[in-house]
């Protein structure tokens, strides 16, 4: 059975799922894995969802305010041993529920050009490209994505 919750980043299992993005991340980006990563502290994040099979966290995101209008979906990990149930989508799309809950009306987003599956996934999920945002301007491994939240 799949459960959906919502905390905040002090959350023991939210914690430990980052750790094991963060080692996916160190593989994946090589060189760039410390300019990505300087960028990924969990502490401002306030919004965050994990999601259980049998009370077991397998998949995580969260989210933190970009402006008044928009926010920044961040720390997106599905573990590898439940990777293809459709966890992702359940996160991101609680993850949308919840910033349209709280009046925001987009989300944005960036992930490395490496992550083939995030990229495949976020265009699955009609998030659209959009020009690279903020500290990701000038990297030539990020790609940004927004989606309306309508």
């Amino acid at each position: 059975m799949i459960k959906i919750k919502r905390t905040n980043s002090s959350h023991l299992d939210f914690i430990n799922l980052v750790d094991k993005l963060n080692v996916y991340l160190k593989v994946k980006d090589g060189d760039d894995h410390d300019f990505y990563n300087q960028y990924n502290n969990i502490d401002v994040l306030n919004h965050v969802v994990i999601a259980y099979i049998n009370e077991t966290p397998l998949a995580c995101g969260a989210f933190k305010a970009f402006n008044e209008n928009s926010v920044e979906i961040k720390r997106m990990f599905t573990d590898e041993p439940a990777r293809g149930k459709g966890l992702a989508s359940i996160v991101l799309l609680e993850l949308k529920k919840w910033a349209k809950e709280l009046s925001y009306t987009s989300t944005i987003l960036e992930t490395g050009k490496r992550q083939i599956e995030a990229v495949s996934f976020y265009k699955k999920m009609n998030y659209d490209v959009i020009p690279n945002y903020g500290q990701y301007r000038n990297i030539d491994n990020s790609i940004c994505f927004k989606k309306d939240l309508d």
